[in-house]
């Protein structure tokens, strides 16, 4: 006769996953990678008011929302993540290895592609500007500009990320 394993056995024999035996209620309060994450992202959006200030010389409460700017939140997000999965589980971990290429693609876009794709919008920009008040392009909206990231917001945000981490996993 065939046995069924219920739940209940799998887990008290220890053959279901580590990250199964998480109950859905305690989901964020011990998540430590997501804490992470996304602490390290607030953080980066707070401090883009101060090297905005820095840079202007003037207080823009809208680019703790917008994209772009020093330092990359981007970066922060998916390097604290990954960190904190390293930390916790490991560098070997399967897991480990997923967040690490999605932070490679995350920050490798967010200089690479967005980067471009502003200094793109910026010309064109430009170009409409130049229009004669009766082309039917001449009132288009201005297309977003600040898309992308250098590679030291790049870097400076990813350094972000990896100190948040590093604090949360050490505060447990």
């Amino acid at each position: 006769m065939d046995e069924v394993m219920t739940v209940t056995d799998a887990v008290s024999s220890g053959s279901m996953s580590q990250s199964s035996s998480y109950s859905s209620s305690s989901l964020l309060p011990s998540n430590l990678p997501l804490l992470s994450a996304l602490l390290a992202c607030a953080l980066a959006q707070f401090l883009k008011l101060f090297t905005n200030w820095f840079k202007e010389k003037r207080w823009d409460s809208k680019r703790m929302l917008d994209s772009g700017g020093m330092p990359s939140s981007h970066s922060a997000t998916v390097t604290a993540l990954a960190m904190a999965i390293g930390l916790q589980e490991g560098t070997g971990s399967p897991t480990f290895a997923i967040a690490v290429v999605l932070a490679c693609v995350v920050m490798y876009d967010a200089s690479g592609v967005r980067l471009h794709a502003g200094r793109q919008a910026e010309l064109l920009n430009q170009i409409v500007c130049e229009f004669p008040p009766e082309h039917p392009l001449s009132s288009v909206r201005p297309l977003r500009e600040l898309l992308g990231h250098t590679p030291l917001q790049v870097v400076v945000g990813a350094l972000v990320g990896c100190i948040v981490a590093y604090l949360m996993r050490n505060t447990d």
